[in-house]
């Protein structure tokens, strides 16, 4: 199952492009549904931008253990040392933010006395207790984090093409089947 030394383990491949997958799904259902009215669809909306968020929690949680588990291909031969300082954080940055923006919105859900129930089956505890004003904070954090991820996506996806077209260094080629 492991791959040569030089790319990623299947599974972690798998991992990282089911979760670019999901989140590239849920961003756009999220600002969708936010600009409908209370309706019987946009709580099936919802329920959907849910399911997708928490199913991103629990493959981050899994890609975890395998990240921990599973050392990473060594980077390509010539990258300055500060790049490999601003991959690890960028990378460790979006890990924390594929487990804070479900949580944040978990926990937004639960302030607002909104049961998430993961695909229409299991219902989750709430977090937090009914509270208006801690839901209006917690919509703003989700929001601010959905920002945040996108951002740092944005410059993992630039230095990815960066790495393949400017340096030619074959540094996409590690996170392919």
């Amino acid at each position: 199952m492991n791959m040569t030394a030089d790319r990623y383990t299947r599974t972690a491949v798998l991992f990282h492009w089911a979760v670019a997958a999901l989140i590239f799904a849920t961003v756009p259902l999220g600002w969708y549904v936010s600009s409908l009215r209370l309706s019987p669809r946009k709580l099936e909306l919802v329920s959907y931008h849910k399911w997708i968020g928490v199913t991103i929690f629990l493959l981050a949680v899994a890609r975890i253990a395998w990240r921990l588990a599973h050392r990473p291909p060594e980077r390509p031969s010539g990258m300055p040392h500060w790049q490999h300082r601003a991959a690890d954080i960028v990378h460790w940055s979006l890990y924390a933010l594929l487990f804070a923006l479900p949580l944040s919105g978990w926990l937004y859900s639960s302030a607002l006395g909104i049961p998430t129930v993961y695909l229409g089956l299991w219902q989750l505890p709430d977090l937090v207790g009914r509270n208006r004003a801690l839901a209006d904070t917690l919509h703003f954090t989700h929001q601010l984090l959905g920002w945040m991820l996108l951002s740092l996506l944005l410059v993992h996806v630039v230095a990815a093409l960066k790495h393949q077209f400017v340096d030619r260094n074959g540094l996409l080629r590690r996170m392919t089947i």
